[in-house]
């Protein structure tokens, strides 16, 4: 049966390819955006040229708005989250906000895998003096941005909520983060890696099952967090050497001393595990996939970019 979907930032990377599979599957979307991206879906949507983060400008364009679904992938703060409630309260069937595994660097697994419960969302303070807004503090406030939306969201109480804490994306022509190729980078310029914790495993998942993941969200009806991670988590180091061994090139590789924050040393450098749990998904009926299954690909992707 169709539904009346509304994607919010629909224009790039896995978000586009939500919005084919949405449209593949027949459903009516409509995609808000600021306007400033191009995208391939011509007169098969609906466009709303609309500032996320202002709530005038939301409550004017969605005043008439119901939907069935709506799926958030711009909810990047507290006050985000809060105007979602004001906007869309009584008038969505189901709120769908993609978060990040990030949200998860100060928690602690309970069962060596981080599950949806070690991220204590309720305990969340939500700080509502913080300029979220402010263009310059958007890369240090996205994860305490992220977090604060959920908690914000899951206090009130307004919206048929599913979180997807969604573990770091891989591959895809439109992968505009550079953070694989970094890696790639390296090994081509026969460049260092340094790094922190040669066992400190990340979970990763590909732009394609990150979209597939969304759409089946979007379907189901259950509530809550649930964490989406391909098979197959690597650390830095070994992500490195898989793609010396992709590409024939020699891994070099020296460990510091001292460990750097998260990201400092290279992109998914971490002094400590940050592996989801995906037993939830699982329980709930979806199958993941194994990064043996696409990163090669990926990595050779990111090789033709550099040439």
């Amino acid at each position: 049966m169709a539904k009346n979907i509304l994607v919010i930032g629909g224009t790039r990377y896995f978000g586009k390819l939500l919005v084919q599979r949405l449209l593949r599957a027949g459903h009516r979307v409509t995609i808000a955006t600021r306007g400033y991206a191009p995208d391939p879906f011509g007169e098969r949507i609906t466009r709303v040229r609309v500032d996320r983060r202002n709530e005038h400008a939301m409550r004017n364009a969605f005043r008439d708005g119901m939907f069935d679904i709506v799926y958030d992938q711009m909810c990047y703060s507290p006050l985000d989250a809060a105007i979602s409630v004001r906007v869309f309260a009584g008038r969505v069937g189901r709120y769908v906000m993609t978060s990040t595994i990030d949200a998860y660097r100060d928690a602690a697994p309970s069962h060596g895998a981080l599950r949806e419960s070690d991220l204590p969302v309720l305990a969340q303070p939500i700080d509502t003096a913080y300029p979220w807004h402010d263009p310059a503090r958007a890369i240090e406030s996205y994860v305490a941005g992220k977090l604060q939306a959920e908690a914000y969201l899951v206090r009130d109480g307004s919206l048929p909520l599913a979180t997807v804490r969604m573990a770091h994306v891989l591959g895809g022509p439109e992968e505009f983060t550079g953070r694989l190729a970094h890696y790639v980078d390296l090994v081509r310029l026969g460049a260092t890696l340094r790094y922190s914790n040669g066992q400190a495993k990340v979970s990763f998942m590909e732009a394609q099952e990150a979209a597939d993941f969304l759409v089946w969200t979007g379907a189901q009806d259950f509530r809550g967090p649930v964490n989406a991670a391909a098979d197959g988590a690597l650390s830095a180091l070994e992500l490195h050497a898989r793609v010396a061994q992709v590409l024939g090139g020699t891994p070099r590789a020296a460990k510091v001393a001292q460990p750097e924050a998260p990201g400092v040393l290279s992109p998914f450098d971490f002094a400590a595990p940050l592996v989801l749990d995906t037993t939830r998904a699982r329980a709930l009926g979806y199958r993941f996939s194994h990064t043996d299954e696409w990163l090669d690909d990926a990595i050779r992707h990111h090789d033709l970019a550099f040439v």
